[in-house]
């Protein structure tokens, strides 16, 4: 597979300023796909967004709450447990992509039938232990 690595990190504070960079392309509506093995840094990802968009709440992942709103700002998604689409539309989950905010989901490809067009993607593969590279797409 061949794919471009936009970054190379070496920690976890690495990993939040780049995100953070990234997130001053974001704008309201836009939909960003985390992908990654469980233990990638997602929610670290997160983190560093929600730290340029001035957000000092506590980044969590969702796991069972499925969505986080911090502020109307950031919407954090995890859609690990869910099994498609429809159950993120029973949810109300799909209503936030067409808020305000900038939603961030991991594990979009579970609920793939329901995602807007033209979502951004970020991937993150871990390579060491402390080593991650991101590619955005």
């Amino acid at each position: 597979m061949y794919y471009t690595v936009d970054m190379v990190t070496d920690s976890e504070e690495q990993t939040i300023e780049f995100a953070a960079q990234y997130a001053r392309t974001l704008k309201k509506g836009d939909v960003v796909l985390l992908g990654g093995e469980m233990g990638a840094g997602k929610t670290v990802f997160v983190k560093g967004v929600a730290k340029a968009f001035g957000i000092e709440d506590e980044i969590v992942s969702p796991t069972y709450a499925y969505m986080n709103d911090y502020q109307g700002k950031l919407y954090h998604y995890d859609c690990y447990r869910l099994q498609n689409g429809g159950q993120a539309e029973a949810l109300g989950l799909t209503d936030y992509f067409y808020a305000d905010g900038v939603c961030l989901i991991e594990w979009a490809e579970n609920i793939e039938s329901v995602l807007p067009p033209h979502c951004k993607k970020v991937t993150i593969r871990k390579t060491e232990e402390n080593r991650r590279e991101i590619t955005v797409e």
